[in-house]
């Protein structure tokens, strides 16, 4: 082979994520860690069961609330009793996996007074919505910046993003959420302070949209800096591969090497870096809806704890458990679809 075919073959980019046998893969890969997600989160669900167990609390005077006190020791027996309370833990763990999984019934949540399945399905939405657009806007921030970096080691724009990161890096979430409520919504008065809505009113698209831009911006403010580093390391290795010399040889222009040869690529490690940050992700969600007063499952939540809500703790935890499987198996697939080593014949 010449050595004009061979630069041109180096200069290619990583193979498309278009091809049949990477999609074959990634659907297997999916089908295997969904499989294994299920006892992964029926074993989460047993350890909160028996943590409840061996706990200082008391499930009857959380079930009746104010009106424990004012129940007889042998009204509390009895309602103990026809509650299968006094029953081994992983008995009552078992009636609860029989109940969700046949009829969809979560128990019943004291701290809202609701069926725990409607508070599920009214907040979850929610959250799910700010954790989708924060991420999405932590991993768009984390790309410009981190390339934009990565093409001029040691520029003024390497040299703010590598700070930014580093400052970030060290301020907690729920800091940066309050300085983001006193320059943007208190001092200047752009943005709303909290909610999905003003005054009370129904929240409609655009009200959505105006109140989600401050906590989604935050959410993903707190994991550009693992983000942004990993992107910009990844970039300047890539930079020195024989594909990206090659191109750069023919003369093509730097933004294309960088964007269709340089990145494709340097995703990998950042696929990676995506999926392990999701349980930190999840953490930060709680706290910046906590301090927006956006109606997830955060404030359901802290509720529950206060009051020694048991049924949607359980729920929640269990909830999270299966967000952080689905998000990591998504982090894998695409992982498998972007990786130039799977062999596409």
């Amino acid at each position: 082979m010449s050595d004009l075919a061979t630069a041109e073959k180096a200069s290619q980019p990583p193979p498309s994520w278009q091809s049949r046998a990477r999609w074959t893969k990634a659907a297997k890969l999916a089908g295997w860690r969904a499989a294994v997600a299920f006892p992964i989160t029926a074993f989460v669900s047993m350890v909160v069961f028996w943590l409840a167990s061996i706990a200082p609390f008391n499930p009857l005077a959380a079930y009746l609330g104010a009106k424990f006190e004012r129940v007889s020791i042998e009204q509390r027996a009895a309602l103990a009793e026809e509650l299968g309370i006094n029953d081994a833990w992983i008995a009552i763990w078992g009636r609860w996996v029989r109940d969700v999984v046949l009829h969809w019934d979560w128990g019943y949540s004291r701290s809202m007074s609701r069926p725990v399945a409607e508070v599920l399905s009214e907040r979850l939405p929610w959250t799910l919505m700010l954790a989708g657009v924060g991420i999405a806007l932590g991993v768009g921030i984390s790309l410009v910046l981190g390339v934009s970096a990565a093409r001029r080691p040691g520029s003024t724009i390497d040299r703010f993003a590598t700070g930014l990161a580093h400052l970030v890096q060290g301020i907690p979430p729920f800091v940066i959420a309050l300085g983001a409520v006193a320059v943007f919504s208190l001092a200047l008065g752009w943005l709303p302070v909290a909610g999905v809505s003003r005054g009370g009113a129904d929240p409609t698209w655009g009200s959505i949209a105006i109140h989600i831009v401050l906590p989604a911006t935050v959410l993903g403010l707190s994991q550009v800096p693992w983000l942004l580093l990993n992107i910009r390391t990844s970039v300047i290795t890539a930079l020195t591969e024989d594909h990206v010399t090659a191109a750069r040889a023919r003369g093509l222009p730097d933004r294309t090497t960088v964007w269709r040869h340089a990145l494709p690529a340097a995703l990998l490690p950042f696929v990676t870096v995506i999926g392990a940050r999701l349980p930190e992700l999840v953490t930060g969600a709680v706290l910046v809806e906590t301090v927006f007063a956006w109606p997830g499952l955060a404030a359901a939540t802290v509720d529950a704890a206060v009051s020694g809500d048991f049924p949607l703790l359980a729920a929640v935890t269990v909830l999270t458990c299966l967000m952080v499987l689905i998000g990591s198996l998504l982090a894998d697939a695409l992982y498998v679809l972007v990786d130039p080593r799977v062999d596409d014949a």
